[in-house]
């Protein structure tokens, strides 16, 4: 079961494709929102039903591609905003590479740069008439 806070999101975002299964995922998530999953499928093939838009993008291929690992784990939190920025254009890319700049070490700004411009590059786009 998914619980949160938050009744009526505009934004989801899924960096597990396999919670998909529950309908709490997008329950709340009003027409004009985006569901955005980190997931290799186009949006259509994910059988979705709802008046959202729906936005999908394998940040978990192309965090895996540039060792985006730790502790065995692909960390995709970061480059699936590259999607974020694609589907909602709430902000842009410079306000986040400013922001990765300002609170990742030096040692991690470029590759967690290159994962969101990356994901951005291939994020697939669904949206709702």
């Amino acid at each position: 079961m998914v619980i949160s806070q938050v009744e009526k999101p505009d934004v989801v975002v899924v960096l597990d494709y396999t919670l998909l299964k529950y309908q709490e995922v997008t329950s709340g998530l009003g027409r004009g929102g985006w569901l955005i999953v980190n997931s290799w499928q186009h949006p259509k093939e994910l059988n979705i039903k709802g008046d959202f838009n729906i936005a999908t993008a394998d940040a978990t291929r192309i965090c895996q591609e540039l060792g985006l690992i730790v502790a065995g784990l692909t960390v995709v939190n970061t480059a699936i905003l590259g999607a974020f920025i694609r589907a909602t254009k709430i902000v842009d890319m410079a306000r986040i590479e400013k922001a990765v700049r300002e609170r990742f070490p030096s040692n991690a700004i470029d590759i967690n740069l290159a994962a969101i411009t990356k994901t951005y590059e291939i994020t697939k786009l669904e949206k709702q008439r």
